[in-house]
């Protein structure tokens, strides 16, 4: 099992009432043998151009852990899902991983040699 992340941006319209887009994808995920690690709604937000004809779009981020053959299955299904507008699904960079939390030690240390000080 690999890990990836996938963003998907779902139609405005459906702001008040996200649970069944949302469903949709985890059933899309769990159907096709993944995992969700992680699961996170960032909210509206406008996006750069125009999709659809929308200048908003509600923004999904999810964490997987997907089998090989999962990721064109779940692109092809996604590609056709009404209230989905966009999505990208890629393979989590585990060098980002070990650059981010040698940030964040860092951050932590200076931190406390300011407390000290």
């Amino acid at each position: 099992m690999r890990q990836y992340e996938l963003t998907v941006l779902i139609h405005p319209d459906l702001e008040m009432n996200l649970q069944p887009a949302t469903d949709k994808v985890k059933a899309l995920i769990e159907s096709n043998g993944g995992k969700i690690v992680k699961e996170t709604n960032e909210g509206k937000k406008k996006l750069a151009y125009q999709i659809r004809k929308q200048d908003f779009a509600v923004y999904y981020y999810y964490e997987l852990d997907l089998p090989a053959t999962a990721p064109a299955k779940i692109s092809s299904v996604l590609n056709i899902t009404e209230e989905v507008m966009r999505y990208l699904l890629v393979t989590k960079d585990p060098r980002r991983e070990k650059m981010l939390a040698k940030r964040a030690e860092r951050k932590t240390q200076e931190e406390a040699n300011k407390e000290e000080e």
